[in-house]
């Protein structure tokens, strides 16, 4: 029973991680910086977001697990909504509104998330 079990949970834990890492959703090829406010955020696994709206549209900008932003100096209260950030990312490449962020600058301050 302790072994099925435990075969269980490592296929579990292996599909879970394969399932949420599909970089190559993104376009590496056409990085993009956004500069606008933002109106809502998630400090979440397994990844953070924000929704920052831009002069064009709002987009869902994924950014770095949780543990990552509150050991590079991000924490949660950063991404409060009404801030101003800058980020720098990959869009996605069927969800025109999406973009997974390589570095986030807020007030001076800039991180690396990768």
């Amino acid at each position: 029973m302790k072994r099925s079990l435990a075969v269980a949970l490592a296929l579990g834990a292996a599909a879970t991680a394969f399932a949420h890492h599909g970089w190559s959703e993104y376009d590496a090829d056409k990085p993009l910086t956004l500069t606008g406010t933002i109106t809502e955020s998630g400090y979440s696994q397994p990844h953070g977001h924000v929704a920052l709206k831009t002069a064009d549209k709002t987009w869902h900008v994924v950014l770095a697990p949780p543990s990552r932003m509150e050991s590079r100096g991000l924490p949660k209260e950063a991404l409060a909504a009404g801030g101003q950030a800058t980020v720098v990312g990959y869009p996605h490449r069927s969800k025109g509104d999406e973009l997974r962020a390589e570095r986030i600058t807020i007030r001076d301050k800039t991180t690396e998330l990768r």
